[in-house]
């Protein structure tokens, strides 16, 4: 890989390495603190499209791997929507190689906790995501979900309720804050991330590239979204390995 824009203070002799992309990719000292931060992972074709023959998989690459390992290394909590675990067949997170130390060190689970944000609770609660993890789901959901489903779900998961006829998603944040999970990740689908945009909850985008013109219907990153406004972000960081671009984004500073 090729660094082409620095972040301050990131050292970077070795960009293949895990330990240098986990410096540039560093969450923010405030969540320290307990403030939650949410960072959005996505990837997208040069003409916008989010998925390729219905999935992520076939516009990432080696290093856009390489980077997701390290950003779920670093989060406490991966939030993701129904809709992508069903549809990207989504198992338990495995504790990140190489990294036991570190998150020990930052008082962070051996992996880091999947939550599921599902209102209707249509979840395949025999699938490995919630017969194996290694730290327990976490279903996020509505407080008048049906009662029958939420029972069951709440044998094999965590169950956080919050909002009626629709997930309160600022709610959700708060919750998994509570919870110690400060530093998340989500990893869409592109509904969930318009949402979650939409609410203003997204402090980061890391979005990756890919050197494909897809064409056909796939959604874009942030998809079926209604924006109060535009949101402007600030460029911090790029990556370059053949062809892929690999940006972090962060919103711009309160004044």
């Amino acid at each position: 890989m090729q660094q082409l824009i620095a972040p301050p203070g990131a050292v970077f002799e070795d960009p293949e390495s895990s330990e240098a992309l986990a410096a540039v990719y560093a969450y923010p000292g405030q969540v320290n603190h307990g403030r939650p931060w949410l960072r959005a992972n996505m990837v997208a074709g040069l003409d916008g499209g989010a998925r390729l023959d219905g999935l992520s998989e076939g516009l990432s690459s080696p290093a856009d791997k390489r980077i997701f390992g390290v950003l779920r290394a670093l989060s406490d909590v991966v939030l993701v929507g129904a809709e992508t675990v069903r549809a990207e067949g989504y198992g338990p997170a495995a504790a990140p190689a190489g990294s036991a130390a570190a998150r020990r060190a930052a008082g962070q689970a051996p992996a880091p906790v999947i939550a599921v944000v599902s209102r209707s609770l249509g979840l395949d609660l025999a699938a490995p995501l919630f017969t194996e993890p290694l730290v327990r789901t976490v279903v996020v959901t509505t407080e008048d979900a049906p009662a029958r489903s939420l029972a069951a779900v709440a044998e094999v998961a965590d169950v956080i309720a919050v909002g009626r006829g629709s997930v309160d998603l600022p709610a959700a944040v708060a919750a998994l804050a509570e919870r110690g999970l400060p530093r998340m990740l989500t990893e869409g689908g592109p509904r969930l991330l318009g949402q979650l945009a939409a609410a203003d909850l997204l402090d980061e985008l890391c979005l990756s590239l890919a050197p494909l013109i897809t064409g056909g219907d796939a959604p874009r990153i942030i998809h079926d979204a209604e924006m109060p406004d535009v949101r402007r972000m600030r460029l911090v960081s790029l990556i370059e390995q053949k062809g892929f671009l690999f940006t972090r984004y962060l919103r711009p500073p309160t004044p």
